[in-house]
């Protein structure tokens, strides 16, 4: 059975480049199931999402610290979504960009899109590993965690993961104002409707 059409006529903005390549293709499948658009832009070219919502997915933008930290258009363009109340949707990857600072292994830093108000570092090692499902208002998500870096965000979460199959407090889920943020990478099949929610106001 298809999906309700939750997204009928919305336009999603996906990042997808070099710096944003982790995803679950299903999920862009999902999204276009509930009758959303995709169209894809890449930060790292500076590209301005035009769109009712953006998906920030993962991926490794501490590889490529100061090209993003150079494209101010697409950073202003995030700021203007925002401001307008237009969700932003970001995992992991997505998550470090919107901070307003991004340390790498080696201890270079660059200045991020600044939504957040925090700064991240990468590790050694692996800091977060395994699956976990978000309990949401609209229903459960599954997904995973899978990340190298320590976060120091001065939000509090809006609520936890939690581990399979243990029970283990889990990655946390911010909200702040239109941003929508974890580590966690869900996978929308597991709850369509819980997913569309995350990309309407």
């Amino acid at each position: 059975m298809p999906p309700p059409r939750h997204l009928a006529g919305r336009c999603i903005a996906v990042a997808r480049d070099a710096a944003f390549s982790f995803i679950y293709p299903d999920n862009l499948t999902v999204l276009e199931a509930m009758g959303a658009r995709i169209e894809t832009f890449s930060p790292l070219a500076n590209e301005i999402p035009v769109a009712d919502a953006i998906y920030l997915p993962g991926g490794y933008p501490e590889l490529h610290l100061a090209t993003l930290a150079a494209r101010t258009a697409t950073r202003d363009a995030l700021h203007a979504h925002a401001r307008a109340g237009r969700p932003i949707y970001a995992e992991c990857g997505g998550l470090l960009y919107l901070l307003e600072h991004l340390i790498d292994r080696d201890g270079r830093g660059a200045s991020m899109v600044g939504l957040l108000p925090g700064r991240a570092q990468m590790q050694p090692r692996l800091v977060g590993l395994g699956m976990q499902s978000l309990e949401q208002p609209a229903g459960q998500l599954r997904g995973h965690s899978f990340h190298h870096s320590a976060l120091d965000l001065q939000l509090e979460p809006e609520r936890h993961a939690v581990h399979h199959p243990d029970g283990r407090p889990g990655e946390a889920f911010y909200r702040h104002g239109a941003v929508r943020a974890s580590y966690l990478h869900l996978y929308f099949p597991s709850c369509p409707t819980a997913a569309a929610a995350l990309f309407l106001p």
